[in-house]
């Protein structure tokens, strides 16, 4: 009994393992967007309605049917460059990857 609860914690182990490049990647992806990006779209991409009134624009959402329909090199291109008010990125372009795939993960 012993060797069989042995063994399972060490598969526990090995499974959390793999899985945590993955998890330190989504929060390291969440923790950019966090300081770049939800003062203005919101922690959930539904935009920050004070923000819009202070930049005098209609939406900041991020989550709607004109961001899900854009590729990502659209979306990456105004990451690297913005667009209107919303001034070009200074993150790497592993970066920005990071945070548009946890932009995408906001809109499901």
């Amino acid at each position: 009994m012993r060797q069989y609860i042995a063994s399972i914690l060490i598969e526990f182990v090995i499974a959390v393992g793999l899985a945590s490049p993955s998890v330190a990647a989504d929060a390291g992806a969440k923790a950019l967007y966090e300081k770049s990006c939800a003062g203005c779209h919101g922690a959930d991409g539904k935009g920050n309605e004070k923000m819009a009134t202070v930049l005098g624009v209609k939406d900041l959402s991020i989550v709607g049917k004109e961001t899900k329909s854009k590729s990502d090199d659209e979306l990456l291109k105004v990451l690297a460059e913005g667009r209107g008010k919303m001034p070009a990125s200074k993150y790497t372009k592993e970066e920005q990857k990071q945070v548009l795939g946890y932009v995408r993960s906001l809109a499901k």
